[in-house]
């Protein structure tokens, strides 16, 4: 999926980190993505989960379409509208989780920090190419 000659050809935006900062970084929120729905769904309350898990698998999808877009049909402007969309669907489910539990909730601020990160990397993507 992965097309380094197109990627390489691209112009970068500023503030672009080197390729080796990936996949650690995304061992760590994927972690703690998983840390925070065990959280959310064992915390026993009266208050429905419905909204948050619904939220959840969307961001989730989201997130798994986002690198096919980008990378693999080398469409930026698909993955910067699954970006945004994935942004918006990140922060209800935070609002979601926060209800429920809230150290899920934190769980997930820097996971939605990085996906931000990541929506200025796209738009300027967008913008430079």
């Amino acid at each position: 999926m992965y097309n380094s000659v197109w990627y390489d050809s691209l112009t970068k935006p500023f503030l672009n980190p080197p390729a080796w900062v990936f996949p650690p970084v995304w061992i760590f929120l994927y972690a703690t993505l998983l840390f925070a729905l065990i959280l959310f769904a064992a915390k026993f309350t009266i208050r429905s989960k419905i909204r948050g898990g619904i939220f959840f698998v969307i961001q989730l999808i989201l997130n798994l379409l986002w690198s096919p877009a980008f990378f693999g049909m080398k469409n930026i402007g698909l993955a910067l509208g699954i970006i945004i969309l994935l942004d918006i669907f990140v922060l209800f489910t935070i609002i979601e989780f926060f209800k429920v539990s809230k150290v899920s909730a934190y769980l997930l601020a820097p996971y939605f920090v990085w996906i931000l990160f990541a929506t200025y990397l796209n738009i300027s993507f967008f913008v430079l190419n």
